[in-house]
């Protein structure tokens, strides 16, 4: 440790230039001693220089607290000369001190920068010596007196500082030691020592002492009062336990023992399970021995109250009548034959055993088909509560299985609140957007259902917050999917899977008359006296402003004209409108679906395809041309991975037949081939637009005209043969809608026809066809020469197209046509 004992050099003795230590978080006065620890390295050369010579330095706060290198403009002008009377070098290579404040100075300029600063300063003028005026006096004598009774509200000063403040004479001197031990914010305290004049100074440290009085004495009341606040609730409980103790000797009730009495009684009725009884006992005893007011009192309180009012043994009787329930589920859906049968069965065998677990179903198919609807028909069929949850976006696992007890706020899951919804244990619980289900860092909620939509462990489903059993195998869950492949592997398996495809337009036209048009004219407040629409506006309507598998469209515009037939109701015009193809455009604008001019007349290069999508299915146009080059391959269109290899296989079969084709290796030697899918900016993927694209291929390298009238789908292989595909029923639909009476299939789909309405496949000229030569064959305008060449047999073919082979569909292969590929495009819908 290093000491000073040379005397303290008066305000002529200080150099021109001093070195400059910037200190943080603390504004040093003159005649101040404190200690400073010294950590940056520019303070340390600092100090270490002074040390070598006069041991004084220039202190100055720096403005902001964070700044680690000050530059010249973060630091006040504003300052201290101090002198350093000790220092200590401290392990961690940082420096303690001990300085004084000699006197006020401000800096004049930064004489060096590196590897310290030095500053030019002057000291600030010493005042005039006048004699003590009354003002000066009474001022003084105001301020020492708010010292003292700030340090009778309880705050901290040094018994040597209350002396000083006791004997100084010196307004400035007395403003300054105020100031330094008042604990006052930087910017403050630097405003004093900016301030030369003393009884400015001291006015200004006076109005902070009454500052800090009032804070003191709010501080004091705050305390007091929270003081007696506990008093008071301490007293509260002695006089309710003495009331308790009255109440007992004299044999009445007070509202606990009622409120504990009332839940004995409904745990009684309740019938609940032993195990779950037991947990109940077990918690109202808790209750019991609790302070009513205290927070664990409510939380018990609550979970009481969710035990007694969920459904434990509460159960619908089901309506049984299998005729009644056909004819509820007929009024409800037009169609959906297999649904409808599905639920018949459950009824029949529900009606021959009494005691039977409730089917998990899972309903998959596009948007607007009527999924959600559905299991409210099934609720009003069965007699049942029906009940539904969205899983659209949830994320949080405790949404299914709830909150333990020892969160604050805690709930139930979402299924235990349907239940207690529903006020009985046996209702239709609709599980909507099953597919949509999110997973992050808070769980998987599909793995959480996979407890829930078991029928082998759902009769124990234990939620979190309740921590009991309970028994779901009477609800009858039903969830719905746009699509089956996002859904959990693990999960798919534990339902039954029904899909609901499209609707043909004869199955649109019949839904807008028995339920859209109806309902629409109640909402609108018009009847049909108003308004009237024919079956070929409707279809209309159905062709040309609406592509869809579902009616929610159709719907949409249905209401658009009946709006403009409403206006004109309310404006005193109340006569009758009939909407007819002519003039449909009137009332709906300009069609926002028009046939497509390819298909208008045979192409070269140009086929036209089907593909499955998430909205139904869509025609999809296939172009090829060449071009001079060098044999290479390009696509186009947005392609998927798989796509693009059905593209290369398609290319190399019709290289192995591009004698028959007649078409030359030097052909392909030198020319380039294109082929692009429109509509680029929607992704497209799967194989089963593989004979599609090796027609395109054929057409374009043999400039061969591909039939307009014609589509296909079909996947490819380098041997020729067609493989089957899947979505069978959306494809046939699409051809349906851009009226192409001529579709190319597989061989092996021709047993899937047996399950599709005949109307759909009305008017429909199908082909069945094994080889790719076959395709040639039916789909390009081949001169008789090539014809010959292909050496194939006719595909088979009907006109009606109704299969010639009628065997029953076994499960196996209706697995293996569901996950058969289909092209795919994702786009919105």
């Amino acid at each position: 440790m290093n000491e000073d004992s040379q005397p303290i050099p008066q305000d002529g003795d200080f150099p021109d230039r001093l070195p400059l230590v910037p200190v943080r978080d603390i504004v040093v006065f003159p005649h101040m001693v404190l200690p400073l620890f010294v950590g940056r390295a520019m303070s340390i050369r600092a100090i270490e220089t002074a040390l070598a010579g006069n041991r004084m330095v220039m202190l100055a706060t720096q403005k902001a607290h964070d700044t680690e290198s000050p530059k010249p403009e973060d630091i006040f002008k504003t300052g201290t000369v101090g002198i350093i009377r000790r220092m200590l070098k401290l392990p961690d290579e940082r420096v303690k001190i001990l300085v004084q404040g000699l006197a006020r100075a401000a800096i004049v300029n930064y004489a060096k920068t590196g590897p310290f600063y030095t500053v030019r300063f002057h000291t600030a003028p010493a005042p005039a010596e006048q004699p003590p005026s009354l003002e000066t006096e009474a001022v003084m004598r105001a301020a020492k007196e708010r010292v003292d009774r700030i340090a009778g509200l309880g705050k901290v000063f040094m018994p040597d500082v209350m002396v000083v403040i006791e004997n100084v004479e010196d307004p400035g001197r007395l403003a300054d030691v105020i100031v330094a031990n008042l604990g006052v914010k930087v910017e403050l305290a630097q405003a004093i020592l900016d301030t030369n004049d003393p009884m400015t100074r001291l006015k200004r440290a006076s109005e902070m002492l009454s500052k800090e009085i009032d804070v003191l004495s709010m501080q004091q009341k705050i305390h007091a009062d929270a003081k007696d606040e506990i008093d008071k609730t301490q007293r509260e409980y002695f006089l309710r336990e003495q009331a308790k103790a009255i109440q007992k000797e004299l044999g009445e009730l007070d509202d606990r023992a009622e409120e504990v009495a009332e839940f004995r009684k409904r745990i009684d009725e309740s019938n609940m399970p032993d195990k779950v009884v037991k947990e109940a006992d077990k918690q109202l005893k808790r209750l019991e021995k609790m302070h009513p007011d205290t927070a664990e009192a409510a939380t018990v309180r609550t979970y009481m109250e969710w035990m007694v009012e969920i459904p434990w043994s509460k159960a619908s009787t089901d309506n049984l009548d299998i005729q009644a329930a056909h004819a509820v589920l007929n009024d409800d859906h037009y169609d959906l034959e297999k649904v409808k049968e599905r639920i018949l069965e459950y009824l029949a065998v529900r009606k021959l055993k009494a005691r039977l677990k409730g089917p998990i179903l899972c309903f998959v198919g596009p948007p607007g088909v009527g999924k959600t609807s559905l299991g409210k028909s099934i609720a009003r069929a069965l007699g049942r509560e029906c009940v539904r949850m969205s899983l659209g976006g949830v994320r949080d696992e405790a949404e299914i299985r709830g909150h333990r007890r020892t969160y604050v706020g805690a709930l139930p899951g979402r299924i235990i609140q349907g239940m207690k919804q529903a006020g009985t244990n046996n209702p239709v619980f609709m599980l909507d957007e099953v597919d949509k289900i999110g997973m992050d860092f808070r769980g998987d909620p599909s793995a959480a259902l996979l407890e829930v939509l078991d029928p082998e462990q759902n009769h124990a489903f234990t939620d979190h917050y309740l921590g009991v059993p309970f028994d779901l195998s009477n609800v009858m869950f039903i969830t719905t999917s746009n699509l089956i492949d996002p859904i959990l592997p693990a999960l798919r398996d534990r339902m039954e899977v029904i899909e609901i495809p499209g609707y043909t337009e004869e199955e649109k036209l019949g839904i807008a008359r028995r339920y859209l048009i109806p309902r629409q004219l109640e909402e609108h407040g018009i009847s049909d006296k108003h308004f009237r629409i024919t079956d070929a506006a409707i279809q209309r309507v159905i062709t040309h402003y609406t592509r869809e598998a579902g009616v929610r469209n159709l719907e949409r515009e249905l209401a658009n004209a009946m709006r403009k037939v409403a206006r004109r109701v309310a404006e005193g015009k109340p006569r009758l409108r009939v909407l007819t193809p002519d003039s449909l455009q009137t009332w709906l604008g300009v069609p926002k679906h028009l046939p497509e001019i390819e298909k208008e007349k045979d192409q070269v290069g140009l086929a036209t395809g089907l593909a499955w999508t998430e909205t139904g299915g869509e025609t999809l146009h296939v172009e090829a041309t060449k071009m001079k080059g060098k044999g290479t391959l390009t696509l186009t269109g947005h392609l998927g991975d798989v796509m693009k290899e059905s593209a290369q296989a398609a290319l190399s079969y019709v290289r192995t037949q591009a004698e028959t084709l007649g078409i030359t290796q030097h052909d392909f030697a030198e020319t380039d081939v294109h082929v692009h899918v429109p509509a680029g900016a929607i992704p497209k993927d799967g194989p089963s637009a593989g004979i599609t694209m090796a027609t395109a291929i054929a057409s374009g390298l043999a400039d061969i005209p591909v039939r307009h009238n014609l589509a296909m789908t079909g996947e490819i292989t380098l041997r020729g043969r067609v493989l089957p595909i899947g979505g069978l029923k959306e494809k046939l639909l699409a051809s349906k809608r851009a009226a192409i009476p001529t579709v190319i299939l597989p061989k092996h789909n021709e047993k899937d026809l047996e399950e599709l309405p005949k109307h759909l496949l009305k008017d429909l000229k199908i082909i069945f066809a094994e080889t790719v030569d076959q395709v040639f064959t039916a789909a390009l305008h081949l001169p008789p020469r090539l014809r010959a060449a292909l050496k194939t047999p006719p595909p088979a073919q009907t006109k009606t197209g109704l299969p010639h082979r009628k065997k029953r569909v076994t499960a196996p292969a209706k697995k293996a046509r569901r996950h058969a590929a289909a092209p795919t495009m994702r786009h919105a819908p």
